[in-house]
């Protein structure tokens, strides 16, 4: 077993220091991150948390994975490895593309000029 935990339902005001005092409890921290949007820098409602130790990592899960954490219950478990994920790519940006007719307006649009 691995000391990695994710930590999941989160409430967004969490920061990395809330999330180490509370694993404090179940043993040794080594990290906590909580994670956070690339761009707006919020919180995602998710971290994780790494342990010294298996034996601390379970008692983490045993502690933790359900119960209340300012009014959400915490999803905790054993981190799974990242998956590889195509990188790059970006999103489509600024104009559409497409004529300049509104789909179903034709005769709309041609009775609109003609009665000018």
């Amino acid at each position: 077993m691995e000391a990695k935990l994710y930590v999941g339902n989160l409430p967004y005001s969490t920061v990395d220091a809330d999330l180490q005092s509370l694993f404090a409890a179940a043993g040794t921290v080594k990290s906590a991150q909580v994670i956070k949007d690339r761009q707006s820098g919020r919180s995602k409602g998710f971290g994780f948390v790494e342990m010294s130790s298996d034996a601390e990592a379970q008692n983490a899960i045993t502690m933790f994975h359900g119960k209340d954490y300012s009014g959400r219950p915490l999803t905790v478990n054993i981190a799974r490895p990242r998956e590889d994920r195509p990188g790059g790519g970006g999103g489509s940006g600024g104009f559409r593309s497409g004529g300049g007719r509104r789909p179903g307006g034709g005769d709309r649009d041609r009775e609109r000029r003609n009665s000018y």
